[in-house]
């Protein structure tokens, strides 16, 4: 895990390390542009980590926004295609609740014709066979091919099929400054290792903004201006599955509209409330309570239910009605993406920004940016992204719930080797990704292994993980950029506690009393070191 060199030479600098920056990366590799993507965090740690793992098929979008609904739908067979192993094929429902319009229900199996949607209708008493705990008054339905979708494994095989292809991908590097030349032509790219401090300089001929909600603090870098409306999208985790489809009202996209089964989990979102920061998300008690009192039109007695965490996104929302002096709601603005060459936007040659836009047509993204590049770099190298599947476990079957079971119990069973009982996490497992990723914090580790992302939320795995990472650092076996374990176990108990607050009564609030037990008063977690930025938290 040898560290960048302190100055190093490219064709393009991709910056944002979500699905659409690692798809970026991939596609440049692809057509042979040498390049590197940096990420000031971990991979997907941001907007495509922390949203409700939706695989669209479009018709959340057939009347709000149809040249979105028609690009998800496209993507989606893609996405089936070329990385079915990061998917659950869960198939999903739009249901007509007593509370949703009359004329949208009837004008709906049109739209979703119109967009290429496959959307069939379904006998009430199909569905409810189907999906048991669904509100009885429920007087329509309709299947269409939704799905769930892992994000971390969807980011790292696309930076893995870059890699292989000759790119590089370094996390936590922070774009600190843009050099350009006498024209205003990019050439070359300063970074910050937030880890060591130590400072990097990409000599390059472009730069590719994927910072999503995050573009325009990038764009100010070169010099450009560029105007997000973030959205806040909050959702809540609930102990188990309440369905086994995707089920989502039938009605224009609104709050607590939309219930996602992830793997023992299951999700409700989503709020769209927009902030004028991307790094301030906190969800309020207010918010929990309204998605709470929504889920009921689908699910009744939801609100009663035990909900494991609550947590927040920032959709990467361009609202391009701002540059006329007309600002609108987050949910008014358009969910299409949009490529923006600041070279003849703003004279700022080689800076390109992709911005708006859904994980689901992440690749479509990719695909029309480096296009632009492309042609500006003279490579006439078509894209091929959407032909060759994606590597390793990616490319394999479609997940299911009973997976990760059956791969442990296949292997001899017992618990003696697992570390998280929540999600079925082997010792073998978080052993392998600590060698993938020696400079990993326990945050890093939820996200390649989901420790910690079952109904525990982390108080029990997340002390045998930090004493496995504790071991390799007193034996040397970690890279010196590698957080001190004590410190990674701090900042990983205040982000937990941080997403229990809104949520915890109830059982909740018991376990939330149990876990601070077990970190306050058995491990006295309060006496170990911590970063700023963690003690800002607590």
């Amino acid at each position: 895990m040898t560290a960048p060199p302190a100055r190093t030479e490219v064709d393009v600098v991709v910056v944002g390390g979500g699905a659409t920056g690692a798809g970026v990366l991939r596609d440049l590799a692809m057509r042979g542009i040498r390049a590197v993507l940096v990420e000031r965090g971990d991979f997907a740690s941001g907007t495509s980590g922390r949203y409700h793992g939706l695989l669209h098929s479009g018709a959340r979008y057939v009347e709000s926004d149809p040249a979105s609904a028609r690009h998800c739908a496209e993507e989606n067979a893609i996405l089936r295609r070329i990385a079915p192993a990061t998917l659950e094929y869960t198939g999903g429902y739009f249901v007509a609740t007593p509370d949703d319009p009359d004329d949208y229900v009837e004008r709906f199996p049109a739209a979703c014709a119109a967009a290429g949607i496959e959307a069939e209708p379904v006998s009430l008493t199909d569905l409810f066979a189907a999906e048991p705990l669904l509100n009885r008054g429920i007087r329509a339905a309709y299947r269409v091919p939704d799905a769930s979708l892992e994000p971390w494994e969807l980011v790292d095989a696309n930076l893995a099929s870059a890699r292989e292809h000759g790119a590089a991908a370094w996390r936590y590097h922070a774009l600190t400054g843009v050099e350009r030349d006498r024209d205003g032509a990019i050439h070359a790219a300063l970074l910050e290792d937030r880890r060591t401090g130590e400072r990097r300089t990409v000599a390059c001929r472009a730069i590719v903004s994927a910072a999503g909600a995050w573009a325009g603090e990038v764009a100010a870098l070169a010099g450009a201006e560029l105007t997000m409306s973030p959205g806040k999208g909050s959702m809540l985790i609930l102990s188990r599955r309440l369905t086994a489809s995707v089920v989502n009202r039938l009605a224009e996209p609104g709050d607590g509209d939309i219930i996602v089964p992830v793997h023992t989990v299951c999700i409700l979102g989503t709020t769209d409330i927009t902030v004028p920061d991307p790094d301030e998300v906190r969800v309020t008690r207010d918010e929990v309570d309204a998605l709470l009192a929504d889920g009921e039109r689908l699910v009744p007695g939801l609100a009663g239910a035990r909900v494991l965490r609550a947590y927040a996104g920032a959709r990467p929302l361009y609202d391009a009605a701002a540059l006329e002096g007309e600002h609108g709601e987050s949910r008014e603005i358009s969910r299409a993406h949009h490529v923006i060459d600041h070279g003849r936007r703003d004279g700022i040659g080689g800076f390109w920004s992709i911005v708006g836009g859904k994980l689901t047509t992440y690749r479509l993204m990719a695909a029309e940016v480096v296009d632009a590049v492309s042609a500006s770099l003279g490579n006439r190298v078509p894209c091929s992204t959407a032909d060759e599947e994606l590597p390793g476990p990616a490319a394999g079957t479609a997940y299911w719930l009973g997976d990760r079971l059956a791969a442990h119990e296949a292997e001899g069973g017992g618990d003696a080797e697992l570390v998280c009982e929540c999600e079925i996490v082997t010792r073998a497992r978080v052993e392998r990704a600590i060698d993938e990723r020696g400079d990993s914090s326990l945050d890093d580790l939820r996200r390649t292994t989901r420790l910690g992302m079952g109904p525990c939320q982390g108080a029990f795995c997340m002390v045998r993980a930090a004493a496995m990472l504790a071991d390799r650092a007193a034996a040397r076996m970690l890279p010196s950029r590698a957080p001190d374990p004590s410190a990674a176990l701090v900042e990983f108990v205040a982000e937990r506690q941080r997403g229990t607050r809104p949520i915890a009564w109830g059982d909740q609030l018991a376990e939330h009393a149990l876990t601070a037990g077990i970190f306050r008063g058995t491990l006295a977690i309060d006496g170990l070191p911590a970063t700023d930025e963690t003690d800002a938290q607590r």
